[in-house]
């Protein structure tokens, strides 16, 4: 009979949060649970200070400024951002990684330089440069290659695939170097994203004027000369709870790079900002989880930082991982990016999204959707099987990112602090569901 007893009591009892709570009335007992719960959520939200996060995007986007992989500026913002993570009480570690030697170099048409940036993982050329024919490649399918590419630079438009993939097809087909233009009008050069890979032969990005231009010429010349033995660094921020022996780990991140002559106001001091004042928020809150707040560097030469951290991560590590939320892009003014983006690799919902989708909702936010994407340090957690996504904001419909991404207009005017925190209560609100001790679920 006592069996028999539990066993209706436990049928009855309303699971809230990971607790059971018994209850002869089930659904006063849920509204008085979320009643409390969503009075600690409105707390925690209130806790997020967008004015001191400002302040972190000025620092790092106006008073270094660009911070490209590599550079000292890169590694000035990584020396900021672990004095910032030290004021959290974190327990805080750099960890320094080779990166794909940095190019710097021209190209030239008729005797004047069109403007242009070398990708990451590109070869250089030699010291005379490469002067060749021009090829008209398409997309750079496969089958966009002749026995005609040869020797020539093979330009290439955007779209349809990877960077990668086109150069790859390009080099297989014999070409002596790639162009890739934009798809779209841009303010500067497209910068190609290997995505971490290496190509034997050189690769730089133009704008779409210009690349449309280039199929009107004949040949043109690259020079590309190597900086070697670059390193960057990822800089890591520890909470663990006390007592507790192989807790679950929850990840908040973002990258801290940039690209050349940007800023990177928005891409991505906003995100890193964002990462600092969670940390702060959460210096004090009762958890049973491990907390790590990191900060990658080059993401922007093809999530370097994120791939090499997450590829250093145990197999226990990997078990005990449960959630990576990485905020990317999340304080634009512009008018249309109304909408804060959910990113996921495969485009389902998972444990981000869904504490993320609560959270809003809890707090009143009504500006989320779920979407498909990747080209951000979430993927790299995702690979490795841990529920992972991305929080950007842009335009529904279209969803484009503000016109000057990668540009040097992604300057602290272009940042909207009712955005930042906007953002940075729902990522929050939802990080602290995840990491509350479970106890404080019930109470």
């Amino acid at each position: 009979m006592k069996k028999k007893m539990m066993a209706i009591s436990m049928s009855a009892a309303v699971l809230m949060g990971g607790v059971f709570l018994p209850a002869a009335d089930g659904t006063a007992a849920v509204h008085a649970t979320q009643a409390i719960h969503s009075k600690q959520e409105g707390k925690i939200a209130k806790k997020f200070n967008e004015n001191r996060a400002y302040q972190t995007i000025y620092h790092l986007s106006e008073t270094i400024g660009p911070r490209v992989t590599g550079t000292k500026a890169e590694k000035k913002s990584a020396a900021f951002i672990a004095s910032q993570m030290k004021k959290s009480n974190l327990k805080v570690s750099t960890q320094t990684f080779s990166i794909p030697d940095r190019l710097e170099g021209t190209l030239t048409v008729r005797g004047s330089d069109i403007s242009s940036r070398p990708a990451a993982g590109s070869a250089p050329t030699s010291g005379k440069g490469l002067t060749a024919p021009l090829y008209d490649a398409g997309l750079g399918l496969a089958g966009d290659f002749t026995e005609e590419a040869k020797g020539k630079i093979a330009v290439i438009l955007r779209g349809g695939l990877t960077f990668y993939e086109k150069v790859k097809n390009a080099e297989d087909a014999g070409a002596a170097g790639v162009i890739i233009y934009n798809n779209a009008d841009s303010l500067v050069p497209l910068t190609p994203n290997l995505s971490g890979n290496k190509t034997g032969i050189p690769v730089v990005g133009v704008k779409k004027e210009d690349g449309e231009k280039l199929l009107t010429e004949r040949e043109a010349t690259l020079k590309l000369k190597s900086i070697p033995n670059q390193t960057s660094q990822n800089v890591i921020g520890v909470r663990k709870p006390k007592g507790i022996k192989n807790p679950d780990i929850v990840y908040v991140t973002s990258h801290y790079d940039s690209v050349p002559e940007a800023p990177g106001a928005n891409d991505n001091a906003s995100g890193t900002s964002t990462v600092l004042e969670l940390a702060r928020m959460m210096k004090n809150i009762p958890t049973d989880k491990e907390i790590r707040f990191i900060t990658f560097g080059a993401e922007e030469i093809g999530l370097v930082g994120s791939r090499y951290y997450v590829s250093k991560l145990s197999g226990q590590e990997l078990k005990r991982s449960k959630a990576n939320f990485n905020l990317d892009m999340v304080a634009t003014s512009w008018e249309n990016a109304s909408r804060l983006y959910i990113n996921t690799p495969d485009g389902s919902a998972n444990l981000v999204w869904e504490l993320s989708k609560n959270a809003a909702a809890n707090i009143g936010k009504d500006v989320l959707a779920l979407r498909k994407g990747g080209s951000s340090d979430h993927v790299p957690f995702h690979d490795a099987g841990i529920d992972s996504a991305n929080f950007i904001w842009m335009e529904p419909g279209t969803e484009s990112l503000e016109p000057w991404y990668h540009t040097p207009y992604d300057t602290i005017e272009h940042i909207s602090k009712d955005r930042l925190k906007t953002a940075g209560q729902i990522a929050g609100t939802a990080v602290y569901d995840l990491v509350e001790k479970e106890e404080r679920r019930a109470q």
